[in-house]
C-alpha cells in the first residue's frame, strides 16, 4: 500500500462494468463502506460503461483492460502491471468471468484475494457444467475467501468445486428500503405509461431481456391469463422494463396473440424504484438466479411477487406468505399464478406488505455492507499476523 495512504484498497475486478445486478452491489459497497476506513478500485476485463456515474466517491479510479474475445490469460501481464501499480490489499474477483484474474492477483503478489460466486452463466444456467466445474477447480487454490451469496451456491462450492467449507462466506444481498418504498395512497402513476386507471391491475418485472431472465415465458403466461381467463382483458395489464435481445421475441408473443395493446414495453429506464411503485406486482420469470436484486428491491417496494423456483429465489421468498414460487419454465403454472393474485387482490397486496417487513429485517442493504465490511476487517487482520501486508 502508498505509505502516503494507510487506508487498504480494494479492487473489485469484474468482467464488465456496466448496468447489472453485479455491478449494482459493487457500487453500493463502494458508496457505503466507510470511506476513512476503505480504498477501492474498479477493473473492468472489458469495458467500464456509464454505470461508473453512480459511484458517489470522487477518490474511486476505474480501469477497462479491454480484453478480446476469447481467454483472459491474454490481458494477464498487463493487470499484473496494474496490480504492481495499484498495490492492493485486497483483490475481489466476481463469478466465472473474473475467476480467472485471481492467478494475475497472485502473480503480482496481493495479500488477500476474494473470489465471489453471484449465479451462473446463460451457457450454464443450473450450475452443471462439468468445465466450468473444472475452471472452478483449477483456481481454487489461489482464492483464500469465497463469498457465495445463496446457500444454494455454498454447496454448490463445496460439493461441485470442493472448496473447503471454512473458507466460503454466505453473504445474501441487500437492498435500500429507503430508495425503494411501497406506494401510499394507491398505485403510483409510472411516467409515460399507457396504463392509469384504479381498476386496473398492472403486473410487470424491470431487467435486462435476455435469455437467462427469460421475459418470454411472463409474456407467454399473461396471454395464458387472458386465455384461462377473458374477463382479464378488461383490467390485467403488463409492463416489461428493460431493454435487450429478447425485446423482438417478446413482441411477437404478445403480437400473436393480440395482446399487444394490454403490454407496455418500457424499455430501459433510469427511474426503477418509481416503476416499481406503479405496479401491483412483481414477476421474475428467470431461469436461473443467484439472489436476485430485483426480487429484494420488489420486495422492499410493498409488492408481491411471482418468481421461478430457481437458484435463491425460494431462499428469498416463503411461498404463499412473501410471494409465490411457480417451476421453471412453465407457462401454465405461472399464468395460474398471475391470475390468483389478480382474483384476490388484498391477499394480494398482504402478501407485499409482509414482503417489505422481511425486506427490512432479512435483507437490508446496511446489513449486507455491514457484512462485507466485517469479512474485509478480519481477513486484514488474518493477512497483517502471517505477514502478508507488510511483504506486499
Amino acid at each position: 500500500m502508498p505509505a502516503s495512504d494507510p487506508r487498504p484498497l480494494v479492487a473489485h475486478v469484474v468482467h464488465r462494468f456496466d448496468m447489472g445486478g453485479l455491478e449494482n452491489g459493487v457500487v453500493n459497497l463502494i458508496n457505503r463502506l466507510p470511506a476513512d476506513r476503505f480504498r477501492h478500485v474498479v477493473i473492468a476485463m472489458t469495458e467500464v460503461g456509464e454505470f461508473r456515474r453512480r459511484v458517489q466517491r470522487d477518490d474511486v479510479g476505474f480501469h477497462a483492460l479491454h480484453k478480446p474475445p476469447g481467454q483472459g490469460l491474454r490481458i494477464a501481464p498487463q493487470m499484473v502491471r496494474l496490480l504492481r501499480e495499484l498495490q492492493p490489499a485486497i483483490v475481489h474477483t466476481r463469478n466465472l468471468g473474473a475467476l480467472e484474474m485471481s492467478l494475475p492477483a497472485a502473480w503480482a503478489g496481493v495479500p488477500i484475494r476474494v473470489h465471489g460466486e453471484h449465479g451462473w452463466d446463460s451457457h450454464d444456467p443450473d450450475g452443471r457444467s462439468r468445465k466450468c466445474q473444472w475452471i472452478r477447480r483449477a483456481y481454487r487454490p489461489l482464492v483464500h475467501r469465497y463469498i457465495a451469496l445463496s446457500r444454494q451456491l455454498e454447496r454448490y462450492l463445496v460439493e461441485k468445486v470442493g472448496v473447503p467449507a471454512d473458507r466460503i462466506s454466505q453473504l445474501y444481498n441487500g437492498v435500500d428500503t429507503r430508495r425503494f418504498q411501497h406506494a401510499t395512497g394507491g398505485r403510483a402513476a409510472i411516467a409515460g405509461s399507457p396504463f392509469e386507471g384504479e381498476d386496473l391491475w398492472l403486473v410487470g418485472t424491470v431487467g435486462r431481456l435476455q435469455a437467462i431472465k427469460h421475459q418470454t415465458l411472463l409474456a407467454r403466461a399473461f396471454v395464458r391469463a387472458l386465455q384461462l381467463q377473458p374477463a382479464a382483458r378488461d383490467s390485467l395489464r403488463l409492463v416489461i422494463a428493460g431493454d435487450g435481445p429478447l425485446r423482438e421475441a417478446v413482441q411477437q408473443v404478445l403480437r400473436e396473440a393480440g395482446a399487444a395493446s394490454l403490454a407496455w414495453l418500457a424499455g430501459a429506464r433510469e427511474d426503477v424504484p418509481e416503476v416499481l411503485r406503479g405496479l401491483d406486482a412483481f414477476v421474475l420469470p428467470s431461469l436461473a438466479e443467484g439472489i436476485s436484486n430485483t426480487i429484494l428491491e420488489a420486495m422492499a417496494s410493498g409488492l408481491p411477487v411471482v418468481a421461478t423456483a430457481v437458484g435463491g429465489n425460494p431462499e428469498l421468498l416463503e411461498e404463499g406468505t412473501t410471494g409465490r414460487l411457480v417451476p421453471s419454465d412453465d407457462v401454465e403454472a405461472m399464468a395460474q399464478a398471475l391470475l390468483a393474485d389478480w382474483q384476490d387482490r388484498e391477499g394480494a397486496r398482504a402478501r407485499g406488505a409482509r414482503a417489505r417487513a422481511v425486506a427490512q429485517q432479512r435483507f437490508s442493504l446496511d446489513g449486507m455492507v455491514a457484512a462485507y465490511g466485517d469479512l474485509y476487517e478480519r481477513l486484514l487482520t488474518q493477512a497483517a499476523s502471517r505477514g502478508a501486508l507488510q511483504r506486499a
